[in-house]
């Protein structure tokens, strides 16, 4: 895997920033955002590296991809993307942004529970809440689909995937700077929910160290 510092999509020139190791500048309130994902500290159920960001969304990106592994079984997966535009964006009211593509597979008698897209949504608010996160213009989708199979498949049973597709605005703190570190434990919190793990009581379970690792199929 190459190194962190490869996963940065940068596209602009900024005033306030600092030569990135590929020629590129990389404006330094970006930089510290990046640090502060890369430092914080998640369950030790989650498996989490960088991966490469989107290209166009944004002047800067970062991206990780987690997964929540219990023995040799990926109970959810998801991505999280952080976006950075020194200018500022409308739509985003800040200069920064964060993306998530979050799954799972359910239970069947979860999967039945006609609240279930309200109760997802709850998770991923309930998560920033808990963890004390000023942020805004959150949005997103919830989607429920369901497989059942037919002919040399029917011996499966039906399953039913969740999917939490959303974007928030974290608002800055001191120099300009999202707590990214808490935002990352917060949707780490999301991952380890709709996987169904209890929760943790505590937010330093473990160390985010970016192991390579084989990584979730999100799209």
């Amino acid at each position: 895997m190459a190194p962190a510092q490869g996963q940065f999509s940068d596209h602009s020139d900024g005033t306030d920033s600092e030569e990135g190791a590929d020629g590129d500048t990389v404006p330094l309130a970006f930089r510290s955002a990046v640090d502060a994902l890369r430092s914080a500290r998640l369950r030790p159920e989650l498996e989490v590296e960088p991966t490469r960001p989107p290209q166009r969304l944004a002047p800067h990106a970062y991206a990780v991809e987690a997964a929540v592994v219990e023995g040799e079984e990926d109970l959810a997966d998801g991505r999280l993307v952080l976006l950075h535009d020194p200018a500022g964006h409308d739509a985003w009211q800040g200069t920064f942004r964060l993306v998530t593509l979050v799954r799972a597979e359910l239970e069947p008698e979860m999967a039945a529970d006609p609240l279930l897209p309200e109760v997802c949504w709850s998770w991923l608010t309930g998560a920033l809440d808990a963890r004390g996160l000023s942020y805004g213009e959150a949005g997103g989708t919830v989607t429920r689909a369901g497989s059942h199979y037919f002919g040399e498949l029917s011996a499966r049973r039906p399953a039913t995937q969740i999917e939490i597709r959303a974007s928030w605005t974290p608002r800055e703190g001191r120099g300009g700077v999202p707590d990214m570190a808490a935002h990352l434990v917060a949707w780490g919190d999301l991952l380890c929910q709709i996987a169904g793990l209890p929760p943790s009581g505590t937010a330093d379970a473990g160390v985010v160290t970016l192991p390579q690792r084989r990584g979730p199929q999100a799209p």
